[in-house]
């Protein structure tokens, strides 16, 4: 287990020690892993106040048990990425566990889980600057458009922005779209295989390029149909459920499919250890 202790000593005599620790840290030398992919552990989620893990709805608040169970995911082989905002990066650049490994900043927060402005996801962490500036791989953003909330322009004009700018880097933008609507007072993304193909199409738009543009997406019904929509690399997400191991391995045999980016259901697993659990979705590549 991290000593927090340490880690927050660090932060209060030594804040500069991060960026040094950034600056240090040795880079990959490829977006793939040694087995062609990208296999990408995701710790987002509290940032934007969504602390559930399977059952438990408090699973991600105990930040050094947060912490231990990430360098346990980044510790297996063919892990080769991490998803996270400053907070949790930072960590783990003092824990000095991100060798090697793609780091993707996670960049819009601000639209928190079960608010009315839920849909007015602003830039409130990582931009394309800071994300250069620390040496990172990439920057991901949440683009949620209802078609009934009017908030949805604002948030599709802040992606295109980002998108602009972190290519103008030459830094990968990873877009994570859904068709989103507001469901007895709850955000709810939905999930068929017309509504992620209307995402996807309006994702890979974004921005005055889409050269550095890959997507985050789900799976669901008829994923062949969904990624013929697009030309753009795509990675599948995990959600909060049990391992989909099944799902993962079909979604993965399609040509545009490149990877996985996975959180909860790795670090939190219902069965089994992080590391089993991580070890089998590495299999799967």
């Amino acid at each position: 287990m991290p000593d927090v202790g340490d880690l927050v000593q660090a932060r209060v005599s030594r804040p500069e020690t991060i960026a040094r620790a950034a600056a240090a840290r040795r880079r990959p030398t490829s977006l793939l892993g040694p087995h062609g992919r990208l296999m990408i552990i995701a710790a987002d989620h509290p940032a934007r106040g969504a602390l559930r893990a399977g059952a438990d709805p408090m699973a991600m608040a105990n930040r050094a048990d947060l912490l231990d169970r990430l360098a346990v995911a980044l510790s297996r082989p063919g892990v080769n990425g991490v998803l996270g905002t400053p907070d949790i990066l930072e960590d783990l650049l003092l824990l000095g566990v991100l060798d090697d490994k793609v780091v993707i900043g996670s960049m819009n927060r601000g639209g928190l889980a079960g608010t009315t402005f839920e849909i007015d996801d602003r830039f409130t962490a990582y931009d394309a600057a800071s994300i250069a500036a620390a040496g990172f791989e990439g920057g991901k953003m949440l683009l949620r458009i209802d078609p009934d909330d009017p908030s949805t322009v604002a948030t599709l004009q802040a992606c295109g922005t980002a998108v602009s700018e972190l290519a103008g880097r030459q830094v990968m933008a990873m877009v994570e779209p859904f068709i989103s609507h507001r469901i007895d007072g709850r955000v709810q993304n939905e999930l068929t295989a017309e509504a992620m193909t209307r995402a996807v199409t309006v994702a890979a738009g974004l921005g005055t390029t889409s050269a550095y543009t890959w997507l985050k997406v789900p799976v669901v019904e008829d994923m062949e149909r969904v990624m013929a929509a697009t030309t753009l690399p795509a990675l599948i997400l995990g959600g909060d459920a049990e391992p989909s191991y099944q799902q993962w391995q079909k979604a993965l045999s399609l040509p545009t499919v490149r990877g996985l980016v996975i959180g909860r259901s790795l670090l939190y697993p219902p069965d089994g250890s992080v590391a089993d659990t991580v070890d089998r979705t590495v299999n799967l590549l």
